[in-house]
């Protein structure tokens, strides 16, 4: 049987080992955190949201860092610390604008491959993990962002996903808590939520009573080539998926391969519905409020979790209180009736490709493969990633992604 090591148990590592273990492979996981889903999956948005399937990659997105860059609580925050791998990241990021079209439906299309592979390992897993059907709403204050919003919904129609325009009076007949002027949303129906954290902890805890090792707290240090396959800090095995998050391009390096990651920070806030009154303020829907590149999701009935904005500042975990704050005062704008007295704060690091596509599959090197650079689409790609790395490891399928570093 070959031995496959998976760096990483967040999202992407633990699917990935799903995967693996279901094609009949021996797998060993690797996570420097005592626990599965610690980092970057432990407090995101919530959304399995192929509606937010539109990569970065636009002039507007450029203008908007540049506008912003003085701004420290601006939804999209460059940090102005000179660095050669933010530089060439950036440079990158624009060379990959006459992609944006055909990127964007291509993710499209993973992200709605995603959603059975996701409920079967909830299913065979026996995961509860606050899955909520309950569908995505976008809503626009501005006509130009509703105008946009449009064209994009094309796209996203031709990676197959329907979402419906509504007027006004129809946003407010989705989410009646909503406060504030209007101009429109759409709807997709087909869009889930559900808690990261739970469900990663869940298929893992499942994993290792199915016999998959689980080295936990255990800091991988160097990955070598050896012997037609990769030792991990000395030990042996036959193959390496690295799914590390940010520290995937460290790994890389270390086998003579270029994966281009960069951290962009996202934020989040938990407000805990301690009373009955909020827990009636707060949505049950989804939301996703593009001008302020916010997203929210009821995780049951007494957590509604906050997330949004991206920030370019390095390696950098700190949680920022000039960066929770707009968070908490979008909450109390749109949702008044919900009391903010306990917010749970969180940073987490997304692993971002210049292109804003994942890096999904072999390497340059034998037994090198990788599932890597989700970006802000790590939960919602990630059973579609994970079922395409698997296959490739297992010479089930051809390889059906970009490798483009």
């Amino acid at each position: 049987m070959r031995s496959i090591a998976v760096i990483g148990a967040g999202i992407t590592g633990v699917t990935t080992a799903f995967e693996l273990h279901r094609l009949g492979l021996d797998v060993t996981v690797y996570d420097r955190q005592r626990y599965a889903a610690m980092e970057t999956s432990f407090a995101n948005g919530g959304q399995l949201s192929a509606s937010n399937a539109e990569v970065w990659n636009q002039t507007s997105t450029v203008l908007k860092g540049l506008k912003w860059m003085w701004k420290r609580d601006a939804p999209l925050l460059v940090s102005l610390k000179p660095s050669w791998h933010k530089a060439s990241w950036m440079a990158e990021f624009i060379r990959a604008i006459p992609q944006y079209r055909d990127n964007t439906v291509r993710t499209t299309r993973m992200a709605i491959a995603a959603r059975d592979g996701l409920r079967e390992m909830a299913q065979v897993a026996g995961v509860d993990f606050d899955l909520s059907p309950a569908g995505i709403l976008h809503f626009y204050a501005q006509q130009h962002d509703f105008d946009h919003a449009r064209e994009v919904t094309k796209l996203l129609a031709q990676g197959g996903l329907a979402r419906k325009e509504l007027m006004p009076e129809e946003v407010r007949a989705h989410c009646p808590e909503l406060s504030g002027d209007l101009v429109g949303g759409f709807w997709t129906e087909s869009d889930m939520t559900g808690d990261i954290h739970k469900f990663t902890m869940g298929v893992a805890g499942w994993l290792r009573g199915q016999g998959v090792q689980f080295k936990m707290g255990t800091p991988v240090e160097q990955l070598t080539r050896k012997d037609g396959g990769i030792d991990v800090d000395g030990t042996h095995h036959d193959a390496v998926v690295i799914c590390a998050g940010v520290a995937s391009r460290r790994f890389a390096a270390q086998l003579g391969e270029r994966v281009n990651i960069y951290p962009v920070k996202g934020y989040s806030i938990t407000v805990n519905l301690t009373d009955e009154a909020s827990r009636a303020a707060a949505p049950t829907v989804s939301l996703l409020d593009d001008a302020a590149k916010i997203v929210t999701s009821r995780l049951g009935e007494g957590r509604f979790r906050i997330a949004g904005t991206a920030e370019f500042n390095g390696e950098n975990r700190d949680i920022r209180d000039d960066r929770i704050r707009p968070l908490v005062k979008w909450c109390e704008r749109y949702f008044p009736g919900v009391c903010t007295e306990s917010v749970v704060p969180w940073a987490g690091l997304r692993p971002m490709m210049p292109n804003m596509m994942p890096r999904v599959g072999a390497g340059q090197s034998a037994g090198v493969y990788f599932n890597t650079g989700h970006g802000h689409l790590g939960w919602t790609l990630s059973a579609a990633t994970a079922r395409i790395l698997a296959g490739e490891v297992a010479g089930t399928v051809t390889p059906a992604l970009s490798r483009a570093a």
